[in-house]
């Protein structure tokens, strides 16, 4: 088989093949390894939670009242079984765990199973907490279906969950999806409390040691960061290391500000507009840029 402008399609294939051998073999997989995670499979896991969590929203155009619970009952079933697959095959992908696979994928889907009543009563908070928080929105389904801070939050409990029980990288696609739909980027292992409000959104991030507090709201652009990374004797990065803000509860973060390195923002705090801070602020704090100021003189007055 010959495709245009290719004269030796198995030597392209050949050449392939000895470039993905002079590699490290970890991301190219092969007849001797085991089944790798499926980004395919992972986002159908997403979709079908998603699904039972608010399936008025999100599930079939024709479900009765009738027909709810049956409808939630199997795609749970069928979402849990698939997460079960998919954690067992990153389990038997990390050799250094010494984990049985198998084991581990059960546990990880038990774990997650359990945590789902928290994960709704939780983002029921974060949806409440963006209706009342924007005088344009018109109704709690309006918020649900459209806004892109609650489509990145639902997308985050639902991968902090993955990411403490042991399966980050599933946790990862799930974050990084909702990242590519939104334009927020949440670190699946980012600590977020009840009645979260992510307004507008674009371009925010929050990073993965990020401790947030209850009844917080953030603008879009802003960013909750590391302020530098440390490096070991050989250059190499440290991993799992407390790097990023705590926001105690109540705290506003207006648009286009950052925050960064492991510091305290006080409860009740607001944070102004395109705020550069890198130090802890007390409770009550109202931290804005620096007004210019400006001085006439006159006949010579001021030299």
């Amino acid at each position: 088989m010959h495709s245009a402008g290719l004269t030796d399609l198995g030597r392209l294939v050949a050449q392939l093949r000895d470039v993905r051998a002079a590699g490290d073999g970890s991301h190219n997989g092969g007849s001797g390894s085991p089944p790798r995670v499926s980004r395919a499979a992972v986002l159908a896991v997403r979709r079908d939670f998603i699904a039972a969590l608010f399936p008025g929203q999100f599930g079939p155009q024709d479900l009765t009242e009738d027909g709810l619970q049956g409808f939630v009952t199997h795609t749970i079933d069928t979402a849990l079984r698939s997460l079960e697959t998919q954690a067992a095959r990153e389990v038997a992908h990390d050799a250094e765990s010494g984990l049985d696979p198998s084991r581990r994928g059960r546990e990880i889907r038990d774990g997650f199973a359990e945590a789902l009543p928290k994960v709704l009563s939780l983002l029921n908070s974060d949806i409440r907490a963006a209706f009342d928080g924007d005088p344009a929105a018109k109704s709690l389904d309006e918020v649900l279906l459209s806004y892109p801070g609650v489509i990145a939050i639902i997308h985050h409990r639902l991968a902090h969950q993955l990411y403490r029980r042991g399966a980050p990288l599933i946790a990862r696609i799930l974050a990084e999806a909702a990242h590519s739909e939104t334009g927020i980027d949440i670190h699946p292992g980012a600590q977020i409390g009840e009645a979260f409000f992510i307004d507008h959104g674009t371009g925010v991030v929050i990073g993965e040691t990020t401790i947030i507090g209850r009844r917080v709201r953030i603008y879009q652009a802003v960013t909750l960061g590391a302020r530098r990374f440390n490096a070991d004797e050989h250059g190499g990065l440290p991993k799992n290391y407390p790097r990023h803000p705590i926001l105690e509860d109540d705290i506003v973060i207006y648009a286009g500000a950052t925050v960064l390195g492991r510091i305290t923002i006080g409860r009740g705090s607001q944070i102004g507009g395109n705020v550069w801070l890198t130090r802890s602020v007390p409770p009550g704090s109202n931290v804005t840029q620096a007004r210019p100021r400006t001085e006439a003189f006159d006949d010579g007055s001021g030299i």
